[in-house]
């Protein structure tokens, strides 16, 4: 089993990025070793590739730094949540259950049909055709959104989650999060695409977005953490872990940048690389 600590910088690199940006990481996962080919091109193909452990390393170092950005935020959720079970209802508790319910359908198709999901899509001609269908839903959401009124100076805060996002809508955007079990369709980008249809404005769609994708990533990662353990990971595991520290550094920079993009920017570029990149790959591959 081979993982070279060049080949662990650059897939941490390209995870950190990617998990957070309305790109998916998932589709990036598969088009990356197909593109660099050589020993690259077996991750996604070899049944004795490291490639799936080594993503798991890396999507638990990327959940760590997702909350670390958002820590005070979700104590906060967690300590409403928790107070809401002894009748201390407010604006945090509210968020915490909005995201628990849309948690629930991306948790329950992911546990059913991941892996055949997987395996099915894993070749980077499906990658690359829902790379091209995550950047025209990121099109058609701006499109939708373009004339909103401009949001709050609270936008983004638990009150306008609250105020804009019901629990029906809130299950809606949890659905749509579950079309990123697809390689291509960003989570990320699809739950705020499901936001923005909702009449939320870009800063409450994306910070709703960001709460939502913790759950997620992390629970995903902390089920498949153990299988880390197996002894024929023993001789990568000093690449893995420095991947999985490239990996957290990267998504901790960029979900620092998108929070700040989102307050006044849109999708629209996400979209164009999207478009460019997944159509690029189709072409190659096909």
């Amino acid at each position: 089993m081979e993982f070279t600590y060049l080949q662990a910088i650059i897939t941490g690199l390209i995870q950190g990025i990617t998990e957070l940006f309305p790109v998916s990481s998932l589709g990036h996962a598969v088009l990356t070793p197909a593109w660099i080919g050589g020993s690259w091109a077996k991750f996604t193909t070899d049944p004795h590739s490291p490639y799936l452990a080594v993503t798991i390393a890396l999507h638990a170092a990327s959940a760590l730094a997702l909350f670390l950005v958002f820590r005070k935020r979700w104590i906060g959720l967690l300590t409403g949540g928790f107070n809401s079970l002894r009748g201390k209802k407010d604006d945090r508790s509210h968020v915490f259950w909005r995201i628990v319910l849309a948690t629930i359908p991306v948790a329950a198709l992911g546990f059913v049909f991941e892996k055949k999901l997987r395996e099915l899509f894993s070749k980077p001609t499906y990658a690359a055709t829902f790379l091209l269908i995550n950047g025209i839903i990121l099109i058609v959401a701006e499109r939708l959104s373009r004339k909103r009124v401009a949001p709050s100076s609270d936008a983004g805060s638990n009150a306008e989650i609250v105020a804009e996002l019901s629990y029906p809508a809130a299950i809606t955007v949890g659905l749509g999060q579950s079309l990123a079990l697809f390689a291509g369709i960003s989570r990320f980008g699809i739950s705020m695409s499901a936001g923005l249809v909702k009449k939320l404005s870009h800063s409450t769609a994306s910070d709703f977005a960001f709460l939502l994708a913790l759950p997620v990533i992390a629970g995903a990662a902390v089920y498949k953490l153990p299988d880390l353990l197996a002894s024929e990971y023993q001789s990568i595991r000093g690449a893995i872990i420095v991947g999985s520290i490239v990996s957290f550094v990267a998504t901790y920079a960029s979900v620092t940048f998108l929070v700040k993009w989102f307050k006044t920017r849109t999708l629209y570029p996400f979209a164009i690389y999207c478009l460019v990149f997944g159509l690029t790959s189709l072409i190659k591959f096909a």
